[in-house]
């Protein structure tokens, strides 16, 4: 797992982010960074070995804020499952660049701070019960949230309609058929 970063490393990483979300990915290079921190390149590898190291720093911050973003929306919310996914676009379309990268590569999981990806799939977890609905419903959730942000739906009232029937779908479990969980426990219990 990560150390903790350093302040001076948390600037960077800030900056880092800035810059890719303001002028996309082919602007964050570690050149750019530097001058935009107003020193020269070499001092960046002090903090960061190279530019995947970096990107590590911003997937972990973008985990940071939605985490926070997803357990302030769902805490009290009378439809949890609707909240996290409200929270969930909005944050994914306020930072596509950053919503990409941490979710379009493999997750570096051994370079994350410990618990920090369980917490943030902790909301929807509490709004689904269930370990593999959990899972299904966020296939459901990160793919029309892609295809949103790629663009790829008709602009139409269809993909609104979408949602809710994938939210309904996902909150109401079929009582005739148990979850993988549910009959795990069935089968235990005899």
């Amino acid at each position: 797992m990560a150390r903790p970063p350093t302040v001076r490393a948390r600037e960077i990483v800030g900056v880092a982010r800035e810059i890719l979300e303001s002028e996309g990915p082919q602007a964050l290079t570690m050149r750019h960074l530097a001058d935009r921190l107003g020193i020269r390149a070499p001092s960046l590898y002090k903090h960061f070995p190279h530019k995947a190291a970096l990107e590590v720093g911003i997937i972990i911050n973008g985990f940071e804020e939605a985490a926070a973003a997803f357990e302030d929306a769902a805490e009290d919310a009378a439809e949890p499952l609707e909240a996290f996914v409200m929270t969930y676009r909005a944050f994914a379309k306020a930072h596509p660049h950053v919503y990409r990268l941490m979710t379009e590569r493999p997750l570096p999981r051994d370079q994350m701070p410990y618990g920090l990806e369980a917490r943030t799939a902790a909301p929807l977890l509490r709004a689904t019960g269930d370990p593999a609905r959990a899972r299904a419903t966020w296939a459901f959730i990160h793919g029309l949230t892609m295809l949103e942000l790629n663009d790829r739906l008709p602009p139409d009232r269809l993909t609104e309609s979408a949602w809710q029937i994938g939210v309904q779908q996902f909150r109401s479990p079929r009582s005739d058929v148990a979850t993988p969980a549910e009959s795990e426990v069935q089968a235990r219990t005899g």
